[in-house]
């Protein structure tokens, strides 16, 4: 891999790639990725067709019947007219469903648009025609009650319906409350479909350079854009966290992310169909599910938004046994606190790996190895996210697109093969994005000498009080460590006289209370005095994307 040389010609100082003396030698080492996903999923069936490959309450599904089921689909999409790179477009939660159609679309040569099955109307048929969709699977209740409307006059002309009661029979009340409905006479049902036992068309195996996903981007920042990742892309960070995770071929992972999100997607589903796992679904998160999830499925691996890791720790009735099993657990998609952290650690025992990614390179690039605790930067207090793969350059530059020395903050780049080729119909976004096949995430953060990487804040966070930045995640982390507070976002507001100035939202910790004047002079304690919020708002429960990222946006929009 080239690397670029710095503005004045000399050799990238991030070349030298510091951070591999942090790895082991498992992690440091060469791995060769399958072909893609479906690729890995076929050697799984080879090697433990018996095996459990999905969990779901009290169903279960070897390797074999969901091979079988995928192929069906496959067969089905096909033969409605589905050719090599037509899209199809999946909106389910966490079940079996999901996985069986997106194996079965991927077996069919399609590419997978994953959509979040709560989207409203207008974000549903901004991703349906973007994508030019031509097949739809979705949840009975979503068709009947709005996605038929929004699809209609698209490009999707087959739909598949899925009752996400089917494949377990415990019907939970608290996820499962809904009720079966009839089949809809313009839909086909996906589990009849999956047991017609039809065969998946031949000659359409994907390579690692056909488009797995296009992921749209969350749209924190404008109309979302779909990236689009590789098979190449999934197969490499999916075999790359396999080898380097110490997690025993064969063992549970838990799907607390959802499948849908490009985490989820990559970090929970392929890294387990990779190291032939089983993987335990619970529909959606709802912590006192979650909890029982994990003492009746013994996982050794979940990756979830910190937000989800408060909420567990929140519950009255979550114990260490509750998280004994797991022989890893990450956290990403979400900034985490460090006192998150060693709160969790020490009511629980696990220690939380920081990680980080985007979209756009495929989930993380660079995360906290296995058997390695992150520092916390004296500074600033925030804590590393990780470390780089060994195939993998991380980057951070000035305004300029100069490199900056270890230690000073600037914008963080990334180039690796997990990094996506650009983004779906948008040449000029890609071009501006991906200059020279280097992402710019367009976060700031710094790197040390030994290669740990921080990240400061979004660029577009930052706030400007009577001419001084203060970077968002500086003020949060320093209201993480009071007591009473369980979730903390800050935010800039209009100020005559500052220009702008520094407002937090919180909310407090069940059996907890604080008010706002004490949570303001508790950060003007430790804070400087620009820092330090004016205002404190304490809300009941902060707005969030299912992914877990607290949306200061609308937080914004309140101020």
């Amino acid at each position: 891999m080239s690397h670029p040389p710095t503005t004045d010609g000399t050799l990238s100082r991030y070349a030298a790639k510091p951070w591999l003396g942090l790895l082991n030698d498992a992690q440091r080492a060469p791995v060769t990725p399958a072909a893609s996903l479906v690729h890995a999923f076929r050697a799984a069936v080879l090697g433990a067709p018996d095996r459990t490959a999905l969990a779901y309450f009290d169903g279960r599904l070897s390797y074999r019947e969901v091979d079988a089921l995928s192929d069906s689909v496959a067969g089905h999409l096909a033969g409605r007219g589905l050719v090599r790179g037509d899209r199809v477009a999946i909106a389910l939660q966490n079940s079996p469903h999901f996985v069986i159609a997106l194996l079965g679309a991927w077996k069919a040569g399609a590419t997978v648009v994953p959509v979040n099955p709560i989207y409203k109307a207008a974000e549903t048929r901004h991703l349906l025609t973007d994508a030019d969709v031509t097949a739809l699977i979705c949840a009975d209740q979503a068709w009947e009650t709005r996605l038929r409307d929004t699809a209609a006059g698209t490009g999707v002309r087959v739909v598949l319906t899925a009752c996400q009661l089917d494949l377990q029979s415990r019907d939970d009340p608290r996820v499962l409350s809904f009720e079966r409905l009839p089949q809809a006479a313009d839909a086909d049902d996906l589990v009849t479909v999956a047991r017609q036992g039809l065969p998946a068309p031949g000659g359409r195996e994907p390579g690692p350079a056909d488009t797995a996903l296009i992921s749209y981007t969350s749209g924190t920042s404008g109309t979302p854009k779909g990236a689009t990742n590789t098979h190449g892309n999934i197969a490499y960070n999916a075999e790359r966290q396999r080898a380097g995770s110490g997690i025993p071929e064969g063992s549970c992972y838990f799907a607390l992310a959802p499948l849908f999100h490009i985490t989820g997607m990559v970090a929970q589903l392929a890294a387990c169909l990779t190291n032939a796992g089983t993987l335990a679904l619970a529909y959606r998160f709802e912590a006192g599910t979650v909890l029982d999830a994990f003492a009746e499925h013994r996982p050794a691996y979940t990756v979830g938004p910190a937000t989800a890791f408060m909420a567990l720790a929140a519950h009255p009735g979550a114990t260490r046994a509750h998280f004994d099993s797991f022989a890893l657990i990450s956290c990403g998609g979400a900034p985490l606190p460090p006192a998150l952290v060693e709160r969790f650690r020490t009511r629980f025992g696990p220690y939380l790996h920081n990680g980080y990614g985007l979209t756009e390179c495929t989930a993380p690039c660079a995360s906290v190895p296995p058997g390695r605790t992150a520092p916390v930067d004296p500074g600033s207090g925030t804590l590393a996210v990780g470390v780089p793969g060994p195939d993998t350059v991380v980057r951070v530059l000035d305004e300029h697109g100069a490199e900056v020395p270890f230690g000073t903050p600037g914008e963080i780049v990334v180039r690796g093969p997990q990094v996506v080729p650009g983004y779906w119909k948008r040449p000029e976004a890609t071009a501006a994005t991906f200059p020279g096949g280097e992402l710019r995430t367009g976060d700031i953060g710094f790197m040390d000498s030994d290669g740990w990487l921080y990240v400061v804040d979004r660029k577009k966070d930052m706030i400007n009080a009577s001419g001084f930045k203060v970077w968002p995640r500086e003020v949060e982390d320093v209201l993480y460590t009071h007591p009473a507070v369980r979730e903390a976002a800050v935010v800039g507001v209009p100020d005559a006289y500052r220009g702008e100035s520094v407002k937090a939202y919180v909310s407090l910790r069940a059996g907890t209370d604080a008010d706002a004047g004490e949570l303001v002079a508790y950060c003007e304690e430790r804070l400087a005095a620009y820092k330090y919020p004016r205002v404190v708002e304490v809300l009941t429960e902060l707005p969030k994307t299912t992914s877990g990222k607290i949306l200061r946006r609308e937080l914004r929009s309140r101020s």
